[in-house]
């Protein structure tokens, strides 16, 4: 197994842009799975440590159909003991880059963003 960097626990802290994007991939955490896994396979417990807002469920489901849907691959490996790796499929690989472009277009209009979403609240209260 490759040794690569722990993930950065802030990594998607409560600030972070791509919870104010008005669309989506997939489901409601699957971007966020998905830049965790751009630079290669992770275990369980390290997406974990970035993605400490979701929980184990909704992590796993998330997982799942990310897998359903052929964008992230599961692998099993027996030796010497039991685990399981999670890597990004070239399918979902080839997300990597309009996610970028989404993450970034957010960013750019977090000012905006947040003043819609702060007017549409005060408006159904």
């Amino acid at each position: 197994m490759t040794q690569r960097p722990p993930l950065p626990p802030d990594l998607f802290d409560e600030l972070c842009p791509s919870s104010l994007l008005p669309f989506r991939f997939g489901d409601k955490w699957a971007s966020m799975v998905l830049r965790c896994l751009d630079d290669g396979p992770r275990r369980y417990s390290e997406l974990r440590v970035p993605l400490s807002r979701v929980t184990p469920k909704a992590l796993t489901q998330s997982l799942r159909g990310l897998e359903r849907n052929g964008f992230v691959s599961r692998t099993v490996h027996a030796d010497p003991k039991l685990r399981v790796e999670y890597a990004l499929t070239p399918l979902g690989r080839s997300t990597l880059e309009p996610l970028a472009a989404a993450c970034q277009w957010a960013a750019e209009h977090w000012d905006e963003l947040l003043d819609a979403r702060e007017s549409g609240i005060s408006s159904i209260g």
